[in-house]
């Protein structure tokens, strides 16, 4: 049974979560309380043609049960629609709702509220057109127009939006991705895990034995750098590519990142998932809100509604003088992240944002078991190991500033990157290639950066095993070369000066933009000012 454009749009509209895969129409309402990465993944992929990432993030035992959800089919090449908390629109009154429901053997589900997106507009003329405001820029003009500039610079340099380009694309990124499970690249290497044993098990015994000799400081470094090298296995578990068994690895990650970092391994699936998906979209990836401390992207200065957090970022007074010198202040922000990830890990099991139901619901348990012994084996039995307060606060710190280094590794593939939403036609490949950036190493110091100089390769297949990462560079360089699309690629110190300078460019716009908000009050206030003596002008005449 074929279901046409218009009544999908209408089931989308009455609250259905509806994902086309192939050329399946699946009916995912009874799966969102039991998807192990998330509901807030699939609102994203609704009236999309999500082939491409499906496959790209789930196992093949995973794959074959995704049919059994279907409830129809469609015509291919499906056009995308904008999912509703993308801020797609459905119409109601243009087709039968009992006839589509009685067609097709469903019925109405939780409504899924549309997010309110404000669209970007693509001509250039209104990219570069200023509207006064009594003689003052409009400030909500000139974030459009520093922002569509951009849209427009990365527009050049990407094939071209229209379907056909892109449909070649993603058969084109299908061919690579077959080429790589054919060379047997997403076998692990097991022998690389045990090298990692062996470096962070070293770094543990490090972190006792100063301890024990009163060398806090040493101590305090290589706790640091272990729970750094840490990350990375968790990272790994989390996207399931270490025995590629679901329970298995992320028991795994859990022992890793809960009971031995402290920090949640279900928040950062929760919140990773969706980085994934949405790549460096300002409005709907939680990896690039971090108001009022930083913005990449201009569009982050204009009060936005977070689809991921569902609240408000505001552009306030506090953000409006942080975001000033983001630049300067970067490197020591950084340095306190670790501290945030806890308030984050701990809100995300209590509040129980993670999976209710299905085989993920028990991790939350095991999750927070995990926190709690971390805050005793850590919080309480090391630091009292310490004998003075004094100590015992640089140990923490010292300790937690040497975590910086996983924080600047992290974001450093993506604050240089696009932030631009080139619409839903764009292709899975060329939105993962666009948005993020690899870094270039040498192969002996692989180990320092864990897979995360490879986030580009990493992005194309997530559950692809690190050690091959390498590996598969050559046949991405080279189908970039066949394609068009960009694969970037900077030094570490290289790529951190992008970031820098991408910070320094938004910081401006602030500057700007404050400026505006300054002039318009002035004006506001003078004009008040005259008013109130022009009455009083007329009060003691009369």
């Amino acid at each position: 049974m074929v279901v046409s454009r218009e009544e999908v749009r209408e089931i989308i509209g009455r609250g259905n979560a509806i994902v086309i895969y192939e050329d399946h129409l699946l009916n995912l309402n009874g799966w969102l309380e039991r998807h192990p990465g998330g509901e807030k993944a699939i609102h994203h992929m609704i009236g999309r043609d999500a082939s491409d990432e499906m496959n790209a993030y789930h196992d093949p035992e995973t794959v074959k049960t995704f049919k059994r959800w279907s409830i129809g089919r469609v015509k291919l090449p499906w056009d995308n629609l904008v999912p509703p908390i993308q801020g797609g629109n459905y119409a109601f009154d243009k087709v039968d709702e009992g006839v589509i429901y009685k067609k097709l053997g469903i019925f109405p589900g939780v409504k899924i509220e549309p997010k309110v997106q404000e669209n970007i507009v693509l001509t250039e003329s209104s990219a570069s057109k200023l509207l006064p405001v009594g003689g003052v820029r409009n400030p909500k003009t000139i974030i459009d127009d520093f922002d569509n500039k951009l849209v427009y610079e990365d527009i050049k340099q990407i094939p071209s939006l229209d379907h056909h380009t892109q449909r070649n694309l993603s058969i084109q990124y299908n061919e690579l991705h077959q080429t790589i499970i054919n060379r047997g690249y997403y076998q692990c290497d097991y022998w690389q895990y045990f090298k990692e044993f062996c470096r962070i098990g070293s770094l543990f015994l490090l972190f006792v034995l100063f301890l024990r000799s009163e060398w806090y400081t040493l101590s305090a470094i290589s706790i640091g750098l272990m729970w750094q090298q840490l990350v990375f296995i968790a990272h790994d578990a989390g996207h399931i590519s270490i025995t590629h068994n679901y329970q298995i690895d992320n028991i795994i990650g859990i022992i890793i990142a809960n009971f031995i970092g402290g920090l949640s391994l279900g928040w950062w699936k929760r919140n990773h998932n969706v980085h994934h998906l949405v790549t460096n979209d300002p409005v709907h990836d939680p990896d690039i809100q971090h108001l009022p401390f930083f913005a990449v992207s201009s569009r982050l200065l204009g009060n936005v509604f977070s689809t991921y957090y569902e609240k408000y970022l505001w552009f306030d007074k506090v953000a409006q003088k942080m975001l000033q010198v983001q630049h300067k202040l970067y490197y020591p922000i950084l340095s306190f992240g670790r501290f945030n990830l806890y308030r984050l890990s701990w809100s995300h099991l209590i509040m129980g944002l993670g999976p209710r139901k299905g085989k993920a619901a028990w991790f939350r348990y095991l999750e927070l078991v995990g926190l709690c012994f971390f805050s005793y084996w850590f919080f309480y039995k090391t630091m009292s190991y310490i004998p003075t307060k004094t100590l015992r606060f640089w140990f923490l710190l010292i300790s937690h500033w040497t975590t910086m280094i996983v924080h600047v590794q992290i974001v450093l593939s993506h604050f240089a990157m696009s932030t631009s939403d080139l619409g839903s036609t764009e292709s899975f490949v060329s939105r993962q290639l666009r948005t993020t950036m690899d870094v270039d190493c040498p192969e002996w110091f692989d180990f320092f950066h864990g897979g995360l100089q490879f986030q580009a390769i990493h992005h194309l297949f997530p559950r692809l095993p690190r050690h091959n990462f390498r590996k598969v560079q050559p046949l991405v360089i080279q189908f970039c070369k066949d394609t068009g699309l960009h694969y970037s690629i900077y030094g570490f110190v290289d790529g951190n000066g992008k970031v820098v300078n991408k910070m320094a460019d938004v910081a401006s716009q602030v500057v700007i933009l404050n400026d505006c908000l300054h002039s318009i009050h002035l004006e506001n206030t003078t004009g008040k000012n005259l008013y109130e003596a022009k009455v009083e002008s007329v009060s003691i005449k009369g």
